[in-house]
């Protein structure tokens, strides 16, 4: 069948669910929809599928712009469990960052390292700052307790155990709607303590006084055993998941923009289908929306059909940040400069509220350098990755979208004084990275600088937010979007639901399939017999991986030493 067939095919057939964007919410969705039987049409504005977790390839090294790493992998936890549930954990092999120092901190002149393990987290901690021992303990209990009363809430089924709710989770109940900014002082007194159990509020993309104190407890709790990292990068869970997606019979098809929802009814509103930007429409029974909220609502459905409440809503809503991202290959031994598998953390020494606050209202052409970064390595983080000559970094910093709104009508095409001004930040990433990697701008093989406005050309998002709505108390748990949407036949997912990050995004996929279906998320997460995840050490030598990792090592360096020697 040509292609051109094949595309009038899906707009003449009856969808059992359409799902729009092909990011992990989008992807695990309409494959748990598929697997139950239904007939699933997913469509992705970009030519490849993923959102936030497809990786590309910049003079053949490869980057993924939001994946960086994921909690929870290990043997019987709860990400583990969820790549065996969709039946794609024989596909995926992960490799475990630093046990060590899987988070670096550096603040200012301060160094601490983050290890996998709880209990020697405590006790670093309890070396580093020995006057605080007491309250280390009595807060780190804290942070472990309020995030397994978290997780165990949708488990409490039952009349008699749903009246001793309240006991249950009576340390989530207490801070729960409280910001971290407020529990930590409460708790600990030392302000680079502070600084240093706050670091990871970058995965939010929110300061301590805004972030809500029991998101950030569930993201410390979500890493207290580690983080790891995907051979094949973010682009490899893409592909596992949609492979599996079409052995169910789903169907997925790129560069298919949607134009709206259609929408039927004056009083009870319904979804009935979609409109592509070339005019087609395509009808389906569920129809879900794995964009931005704001897109979903205000673009795809229009205010129009929006009860009064949810304009209100949408009115309120404020987005995360938004971010600068320097995707960087280098020809240097980053070891010896002293990185490793371990992210890195970096912060001037000073109020981190005080300084997200300054940087979001700063005027970004006026900034020497930026003084808060977060560094990856993906090279040391999937050894298959590094051709023996090359590493590639991602360095990111959070910024205000202010900045671009001059920009916001950019085309395809860019303008000079965009290229101007993105070469300006590029350098200015590259002073503060120097902070942490001296001399590495000598070693520069390419560069490229992603904005704001590629976030909103790429990925669709509200002024190029990067976690979808902010997430401060008035936007997670009760607060944030719901699954099932006020309009009929129309359900969310994503970011902005359930929780953000990958796994998060993929557990909230799961959930909307769950309602679709009319059953209990547990059930479409069961881990299937026969799914294992291989897991193997970024910081062990490549002799002690199988022998198929090896030749993927092998391969890689061959490939770029026939390549050196062409253009010797």
């Amino acid at each position: 069948m040509k292609k051109k067939d094949l595309q009038e095919d899906i707009s003449t057939q009856n969808w059992d669910s359409i799902v729009i964007g092909s990011g992990a919410g989008g992807l695990t969705t309409a494959l748990c929809l598929a697997r139950a039987g239904q007939k699933v049409l997913l469509l992705e504005q970009h030519d490849v599928p993923g959102g936030w977790c497809h990786s590309f390839y910049l003079e053949g090294h490869r980057f993924t712009p939001g994946v960086h790493y994921i909690g929870l992998v290990g043997e019987g936890e709860s990400t583990s469990n969820l790549y065996k549930g969709l039946g794609i954990a024989n596909d995926l092999v992960f490799f475990r960052m630093n046990p060590d120092a899987y988070e670096h901190v550096r603040i200012g002149n301060h160094r601490f390292d983050f290890p996998d393990n709880p209990e020697e987290l405590e006790n670093r901690l309890i070396d580093r700052f020995p006057k605080e021992k007491k309250r280390i303990k009595k807060y780190l209990k804290l942070i472990r307790l309020a995030s397994e009363e978290l997780y165990t809430l949708p488990y409490i089924k039952g009349f008699w155990k749903k009246l001793t709710i309240p006991y249950r989770t009576r340390h989530f109940g207490k801070y729960g709607l409280f910001s971290l900014k407020r529990v930590i002082n409460w708790h600990i007194r030392d302000p680079l303590l502070k600084n240093v159990l706050n670091i990871q509020c970058g995965d939010h993309g929110v300061q301590p006084r805004k972030a809500a104190f029991i998101l950030h407890a569930a993201l410390m709790y979500h890493y207290f055993k580690g983080g790891y990292y995907p051979m094949g990068g973010g682009g490899a869970l893409v592909k596992s998941m949609t492979n599996k997606f079409k052995e169910y019979g789903g169907v997925l098809k790129t560069s298919t923009s949607v134009k709206k929802i259609l929408i039927e009814g004056e009083t009870n509103k319904k979804a009935t289908g979609v409109e592509l930007a070339d005019g087609r429409q395509i009808f389906g029974k569920h129809i879900v929306s794995n964009a931005d909220v704001g897109i979903t609502y205000n673009q795809l459905i229009g205010k129009q059909h929006l009860s009064q409440k949810l304009q209100k809503k949408l009115e309120k809503t404020v987005y995360s940040c938004t971010s600068l991202m320097l995707f960087l290959t280098v020809d240097m031994d980053v070891r010896k400069a002293g990185l490793d598998s371990g992210n890195i953390w970096v912060l001037p020494d000073r109020d981190m509220d005080d300084y997200y606050d300054s940087i979001m209202k700063s005027d970004l052409q006026k900034v020497g350098f930026f003084e808060a970064l977060f560094v990856s390595c993906t090279t040391l983080k999937d050894p298959t990755s590094f051709d023996g000559k090359h590493h590639c970094l991602e360095v990111i910093t959070f910024i205000d979208y202010r900045t671009f709104e001059p920009f916001a009508e950019e085309s395809a095409e860019r303008s000079e004084k965009y290229l101007r001004f993105k070469e300006e930040l590029t350098k200015k990433m590259v002073l503060g990275l120097e902070k942490v990697v001296p001399n590495i701008s000598k070693h520069i093989v390419h560069q490229e600088l992603g904005t704001p406005i590629t976030n909103e050309y790429y990925i669709n998002t509200t002024r190029g937010n990067v976690y979808g709505t902010e997430k401060s108390l008035k936007h997670i748990g009760p607060f944030a979007y719901k699954s099932k949407s006020e309009i009929e036949n129309l359900y969310l997912c994503g970011a902005s639901i359930l929780s953000h990050g990958v796994a998060g995004a993929s557990h909230s996929g799961v959930n909307t399939a769950a309602v679709i279906l009319g059953c209990h998320a547990d059930e479409l997460k069961e881990p299937q017999e026969g799914q294992e995840l291989l897991i193997l050490e970024a910081e062990d030598t490549p002799n002690n991986y199988p022998e198929e990792i090896q030749k993927k090592i092998r391969l890689r360096q061959k490939r770029t030493q026939e390549k050196s020697k062409s253009l010797a």
